[in-house]
């Protein structure tokens, strides 16, 4: 068999073992934490398990002093080696100005796109109301990061926290395992 033969049925191989071979996202773990009760708080933070391949995140935060004008979000992805290390992004953004002219940055464009279709955070401020993410399913975030950009499996933290008017006023972190 000549040496060129050979490349092509390895690269054929290979394409055909990563179109067949695709990560599952599962969440392990989902923490919400209200730094200051008087100007929020979460309602809820959950994540429910309906069977075997059904799984969704839901959350409520409950403004108290609205509207809000001002609001910045730290948004990190880190991954785990022996401890969450950073991994790929950590990002701030003005999440006002980003809502206004939503294609200025396209690392928060990909990752607002994780929870934008399930949330009421889709307008740009004041916000005025409660803020709900309701049912993100993890078949959903599978397609984020195994179709639109492929990571690596592993256990990872989508770590993103909340300011108003400069002051941190919640976190939210998401654990997930790709495998």
């Amino acid at each position: 068999m000549s040496f060129v033969y050979i490349l092509l049925m390895q690269a054929t191989v290979i394409l055909y073992l990563h179109s067949e071979v695709t990560g599952k996202v599962e969440f392990t773990n989902l923490k919400c934490t209200s730094f200051d009760p008087k100007f929020s708080e979460f309602e809820y933070c959950h994540f429910k398990a309906i069977n075997r391949t059904f799984k969704y995140l839901s959350l409520k935060v409950k403004l108290y002093e609205t509207p809000i004008t001002n609001v910045k979000v730290n948004v990190a992805l880190l991954k785990r080696f022996g401890g969450y290390k950073p991994f790929l992004y950590n990002v701030t953004v003005d999440a006002c100005k980003f809502l206004k002219n939503p294609s200025s940055n396209a690392v928060i464009v990909y990752l607002h796109g994780f929870f934008k279709s399930h949330s009421n955070m889709n307008h740009t401020c004041p916000y005025d109301h409660d803020l709900i993410v309701d049912k993100l399913t993890a078949d959903f975030l599978n397609t984020q990061v195994t179709e639109v950009i492929s990571f690596p499996f592993g256990e990872f933290l989508f770590q993103s926290q909340w300011f108003a008017y400069d002051i941190l006023r919640a976190s939210v972190n998401v654990y997930v395992t790709l495998s």
